[in-house]
Order: structure tokens, then C-alpha cells, then sequence
């Protein structure tokens, strides 16, 4: 007797990277086009996903225009969506200013007019972090879950894609 078989979703995984000005209009550009690509793979506007998404895509290009702008240099925007998860990495160029990562994350004072953008990041993102970026500079990557992790193996997956 065989043994029933399990659905499995698909492995596609769709690829989107552009490059920005290192500006705020470069941010804001990044959010729009990161949402309207998202929209195009069916992650509709409004969506739960769409709207995580695209606070996350905010923060961390703000971020990265404001902490690692390097005058002449862009930011660079990637985003990867497979059937569990979307992640998102935004670059810069500034690799010696690093934030400190998700075990680190200090709480701006009360007063403060900034400081908090890497406490939402934390908040609303499965998991994130920084890493180095090839030939220079930092990539701060943030991923959602898109099938919680309990789910995955009844949907087939193999757990050998990282």
C-alpha cells in the first residue's frame, strides 16, 4: 500500500533587486516599487504581507540613506519571495556602521525624536539581521514568514533550501 502523497508547493522563487539614490526620495521610490512588485506577484495591496512589507521596506531604506549614505553611492533593494518566505534586503555602502542586530536592539530614551526604527523592524519581522555586503558595506535583511514553520512540512518541504 503507498502511502498517501503529501501536496507540495511550488519552489519558484521570484527576484526582484533595483538600485535608489541615497536619498530620502530614494526611500520613498524604494517603498512604492517593493509594493507594486509585491502587488504584480500577488501579494495584493492592503494585503497583511503587503502592508508588513512596506513598513519594513520604509525603515530599512530609510535607514540606510540616513546612517550609511555614502556621497555618489546608491542603496540597493532586494526582494525574494518563494512560497514560505519573503525576504528583504536593503544595502548601503557604510559597512563600519552596523546596527548592532536583533540581539542588541537598545530602546531610544522616551524624549527622543528617533531611534525606534529598528525596534518596528524587530517587531514585525520573523527574524533579521545584518550582514557583510561584497565588495563593501552592510545588507540589513528582514524576513516574513509567509507559511508558519509548523505548516511547512505537511506542505512538503524538504527543509533543505536556506
Amino acid at each position: 500500500m503507498r502511502p498517501a502523497s503529501t501536496p507540495r508547493l511550488p519552489v519558484t522563487a521570484r527576484v526582484f533587486v533595483q538600485r535608489f539614490s541615497s536619498t530620502p526620495r530614494g526611500a520613498r521610490l524604494a517603498r512604492h516599487l517593493a509594493l507594486h512588485r509585491l502587488d504584480t506577484w500577488g501579494v495584493p495591496y492592503g494585503s497583511a504581507v503587503s502592508d508588513t512589507a512596506a513598513l519594513l521596506v520604509a525603515e530599512l531604506a530609510a535607514n540606510a540613506v540616513t546612517h550609511g549614505r555614502v556621497p555618489g553611492r546608491d542603496i540597493e533593494v532586494l526582494l525574494r519571495l518563494d512560497a514560505y518566505t519573503l525576504r528583504i534586503d536593503v544595502s548601503d555602502s557604510r559597512g563600519e556602521r552596523r546596527p548592532t542586530g536583533p540581539d542588541g536592539t537598545a530602546t531610544a530614551p522616551p524624549d527622543a525624536e528617533h531611534g525606534r526604527g529598528l525596534l518596528l523592524v524587530d517587531a514585525l519581522a520573523d527574524r533579521w539581521g545584518v550582514f557583510d555586503r561584497v565588495p563593501v558595506g552592510k545588507t540589513v535583511r528582514a524576513e516574513l514568514d509567509l507559511v508558519p514553520r509548523g505548516e511547512r512540512f505537511l506542505a512538503g518541504d524538504d527543509f533543505a533550501r536556506g
